[in-house]
């Protein structure tokens, strides 16, 4: 299982990483916007604080185009690399040429047979978009479960993304995703809990630990 954290910018990395627990960085188009910098420098910036994967999202709307962008976001982004390809029938073809060379991942999946597909094409990672998918159809932890029943023992893992609450973050992973990719704000709220906090009060305010010299 791996922690993400969810942005393109850089502060938001240099926090993600010093809390020790966050495995690598997600981006998506959307997130790479809000830099003031051009995207292969987001990139290149972002990478010396990913101490895992950086997840780099195709925005081609072609297969030639996207196999271009892919291999270019390889050579930014080198070993590291796993791009996000689109769940339609254009970036899947785009999966079964660059999953030769490199991790792909599907992402923007709402229809758990287009995990299957995924598998097929060689992805080893399907996102869902848990909170947008309870928007869009009803159930978005319904969606990861199911995805889960199709892949089990396939090899390929599930990110859970668009999480908004701890609550969710955790249902994702009991219905069957591996990893969860979270924004700053969200990675500090799934640390922390009112009652663990009153249990450190109450500590503080009884027992006794060593002393430190100082």
């Amino acid at each position: 299982m791996a922690i993400y954290l969810d942005s393109a910018i850089v502060a938001d990395a240099k926090a993600a990483r010093k809390l020790g627990w966050v495995k690598g960085i997600t981006t998506n188009p959307t997130l790479l916007a809000q830099s003031d910098d051009p995207p292969e420098t987001t990139l290149k910036n972002l990478l010396p604080f990913a101490d895992g994967p950086l997840y780099y999202q195709l925005l081609a709307g072609d297969v030639s185009g996207m196999v271009a962008e892919g291999r270019r976001a390889y050579e930014i982004i080198g070993d590291r690399t796993i791009l996000k390809i689109p769940a339609t029938p254009t970036g899947f073809e785009a999966v079964a040429i660059l999953s030769k060379e490199m991790t792909c991942s599907v992402t923007g999946i709402y229809g758990p047979i287009q995990a299957a597909i995924a598998r097929e094409a060689g992805a080893k990672i399907a996102i869902a978009y848990v909170n947008r998918a309870t928007r869009l159809l009803g159930d978005g932890i319904a969606l990861v479960r199911e995805m889960a029943a199709i892949l089990e023992d396939s090899g390929v893992e599930i990110l859970a993304a668009s999480i908004k609450s701890p609550e969710e973050a955790a249902a994702a992973l009991q219905a069957g995703a591996d990893h969860l990719t979270l924004p700053l704000p969200m990675l500090a709220a799934i640390a922390q809990h009112e009652f663990s906090d009153k249990t450190v009060e109450d500590f503080a305010k009884t027992g006794r630990g060593l002393t430190l010299k100082t």
